[in-house]
């Protein structure tokens, strides 16, 4: 009887401290997205319609659409491509938790002080330029380019990758490796088939993260790239701040939300069930 009742009471104080979590869900994630649902079919009047997503589906959006996967696909790529290598040496490295946080440390600015200082670095008489003039190669229009907006954008989500990559990399039992090696595996082949099996999910983890903000980053197409990379989200912005047509801007919105739980449900982590049969 008292395992029964100590069962009961850790059930309601469990219950209890679930509400300031209902709560908060509640309020900052399903009645936002019911009334971006809701007004994304309005017009600008305010008369239900359905103009907003078949506007959507004109040649300008798609386009929009193909340009913010195509931007958000290069960027997840190249920050991979530098974090896989980058937190493989820092499992390497003697004090590999002091330089995971010197990685992460500049995360922990405000993103529009990063886009300002690069904004500076890269700017006509930034320092960028001026070492180009000293090796004789002369200044360069780097701000407002496709290369400026990609190479910050990199440099912003780097961490993002490199975080659950090296958790992967760190709980790789040394002795799987060493066997390898001993079966007479070369160092790719040890690579291919132990290491990045094993760090598969990192990877998958790391690519979500950084593939679903790039889909929809808005205020570095402003900064960095002048306006001349023009995504979902810098379209949302324009909708919302500029001509005030919330139901255009909702119905992005909305495509933008689907394709990111799309996104999530591709990339999770999946568990295979094994059910026991008995004999």
């Amino acid at each position: 009887m008292k395992t029964v009742k100590v069962n009961k009471m850790e059930k309601k104080s469990r219950n209890i401290f679930l509400i300031p979590y209902i709560i908060w869900i509640a309020v900052f994630v399903i009645i936002p997205i019911i009334l971006v649902i809701y007004y994304s079919f309005v017009d600008i009047h305010g008369h239900f319609t359905l103009a907003n997503y078949k506007k959507f589906f004109t040649p300008v959006y798609l386009k929009m659409a193909l340009t913010s996967f195509w931007y958000a696909f290069l960027i997840t790529a190249i920050t991979l491509l530098i974090s896989y290598p980058t937190a493989y040496l820092l499992t390497k490295t003697k004090y590999k938790q002091i330089w995971l946080l010197l990685i992460i440390l500049p995360s922990w600015i405000n993103l529009l002080l990063r886009a300002y200082a690069f904004i500076g670095l890269f700017g006509r008489h930034g320092l960028v330029n001026a070492l180009l003039e000293v090796m004789g190669i002369g200044e360069k229009q780097l701000l407002f380019t496709d290369f400026s907006f990609i190479f910050v954008s990199v440099y912003i989500f780097i961490p993002f990758m490199i975080l659950p990559i090296f958790n992967a990399l760190d709980k790789i039992n040394p002795s799987l490796i060493d066997a390898s090696k001993d079966l007479g595996a070369s160092g790719w082949t040890t690579f291919r088939r132990v290491i990045f099996p094993l760090t598969f999910e990192g990877v998958k983890a790391g690519c979500q993260v950084v593939f679903i903000p790039a889909l929809s980053l808005f205020m570095l197409t402003r900064l960095i790239a002048g306006n001349r990379v023009i995504t979902l989200g810098t379209a949302v912005e324009q909708h919302f701040l500029v001509t005030r047509d919330w139901g255009m801007g909702s119905a992005i919105a909305v495509f933008l939300t689907i394709i990111m739980v799309l996104t999530m449900l591709i990339t999770g982590k999946r568990k295979r069930v094994i059910k026991s049969e008995k004999a």
